[in-house]
Order: structure tokens, then C-alpha cells, then sequence
């Protein structure tokens, strides 16, 4: 193929989570969202008071849970630190004693970073990853862009350049920044045209991910989708009816479509 840009998802098809469930996701989740309290007790944004305490974490993981459910149904992105001053802003008017004053944009950068730690710390990139961005990158005419579905930026920027992936790259867009979630087109033709490519050269560009969202949404602009196979399924995940789509093992082996 004579390919101007590529594209690729992040979770499962550059980077891999260790024996994944649904009960790690979550214990990942439990314990960020410990970190994230007590520097918030740190801060004397909350005071010790463990029915506080009890109240925040119901409060939060209800929210967090609605907010999900939301996310897959309209495709709007809602971030981690929108989910932060929304608690802390019930509490408030619940009556608790919440320091409100001092709680700027940066600080909640902060916590959804806390939040979203224990899960870093669990996804590692396949071992082709790194040779197959370098490989890219060595091609001059060829743009490289990541979209991933996650509610905090900064948490796909500190995996990308923990494992000095970050360089391969000419555009990282994530759902939080953006606004919208694949499979949106808005959010395939943003990052397309951060790369420096138009609308009517999406059929020029290559979609590599792993499940329905990145299939779907890049069908949607006319990309060329290349589908990166899961040794398991997730729960409920839709099926990929789309015609004449590229379906690899590893990672390397989009470099067989890259002329």
C-alpha cells in the first residue's frame, strides 16, 4: 500500500495488560483511588473522618461507573479530573467541610494521575512494538498518530514516554483531550488532520487496532483498517462485520502493508 499516515490504538495493540479481568481492572482502580485520597488528606482537602472517607469512595466509584455507562452509550469522553471536582463539589454540598478554595485544574491532574497509576504499572508494550515504530518512523513521507479511549491524558503520555515510545510518534489525541470517543469519525479526522493530512486522504492512511470502536470509526472516514487479533474476547464486545480488513498476529507484521 502507499500509505501517508498510520494510526494506531493503544491498549492491546501497542501495549499488552497483564492477565486482564475485570477484578484487576478494578483493584487497580481501589487502590489508585486510595492514593488519590490520602494526598487529598495531605492537601486538607479532606479532613480524617473515615465516614467522609466512606463517603467519598461510594459517591466516587458510583459516579465513575454512571459515567462509563454514559461514555459507551453516547461516545462523549468523560475525564477522571471532571469525576474529581464532581465529588468533591457533592460533598461539599452535602455539608462536609471540603477545602474548595484551593483545588485548581492542575491539582486534579494530579489525582486522575494517582488514579490511574496502579494501571500503568500493569501495561507493557509487546515486544515488537518498539522495533515497529522505529521502523516507521525511518520512513520520511510517513505520519504516525495514536488514538486511545482513556479518561486521563497524562496517564497515556507517561506510558508512551516511560518506555521511550513517545519519540515515534507525530500526534497522541486521547478521548479525554478530545471530547469523544472512538468509534466517533471526528475524533479519526482530528488526529488526521493534527498529522497534516486531509479529509479525502483518510484512504491512504492505515487504522491499526484491535476491536470494534477502532474498526468501525476508521471505516467510518474511509481508512484502510488493519486488525491486530486478541489471544482472548471482552466481555460483550461487538462483532466486526467490515469487508477486506487486514488481520495480523504481531504487531510487526503491518510493516508487510507499508510500501
Amino acid at each position: 500500500m502507499n500509505v501517508k499516515g498510520i494510526i494506531f490504538d493503544f491498549g492491546f495493540t501497542l501495549f499488552s495488560f497483564e492477565n486482564p479481568s475485570v477484578e484487576k481492572y478494578f483493584d487497580c482502580f481501589k487502590r489508585g483511588l486510595l492514593k488519590s485520597i490520602d494526598i487529598l488528606k495531605d492537601k486538607d482537602i479532606l479532613e480524617e473522618d473515615d465516614e467522609l472517607v466512606k463517603d467519598f469512595i461510594n459517591i466516587f466509584n458510583k459516579k465513575r461507573a454512571n459515567s462509563f455507562r454514559l461514555a459507551m452509550k453516547t461516545k462523549d469522553e468523560f475525564p477522571t479530573t471532571l469525576l474529581f471536582r464532581t465529588v468533591l463539589t457533592i460533598l461539599k454540598e452535602k455539608g462536609y467541610n471540603i477545602n474548595y478554595d484551593i483545588i485548581e485544574d492542575e491539582f486534579l491532574e494530579e489525582m486522575a494521575e494517582l488514579y490511574h497509576s496502579c494501571e500503568e504499572s500493569e501495561w507493557k508494550p509487546f515486544d515488537e512494538t518498539k522495533a515497529t515504530l522505529e521502523a516507521l518512523s525511518n520512513i520520511s513521507s510517513l505520519k504516525i498518530g495514536l488514538i486511545s479511549n482513556h479518561p486521563n491524558h497524562k496517564t497515556i503520555k507517561n506510558m508512551l514516554e516511560s518506555n521511550n515510545l513517545d519519540q515515534f510518534f507525530n500526534v497522541i489525541v486521547t478521548s479525554a483531550k478530545f471530547g469523544k470517543r472512538k468509534p466517533n469519525p471526528d475524533i479519526f479526522l482530528y488526529t488526521l488532520k493534527k498529522m497534516g493530512l486531509e479529509k479525502h486522504e483518510a484512504k491512504d492512511c492505515i487504522m491499526v487496532g484491535d476491536e470494534a470502536a477502532d474498526a468501525v470509526g476508521a471505516n467510518r472516514v474511509g481508512m484502510q483498517i488493519v486488525l491486530k487479533k486478541r489471544d482472548y474476547e471482552f466481555p460483550y464486545e461487538r462483532e466486526i462485520t467490515i469487508p477486506n480488513i487486514i488481520e495480523i498476529k504481531s504487531i510487526n507484521e503491518v510493516l508487510n502493508y507499508i510500501s
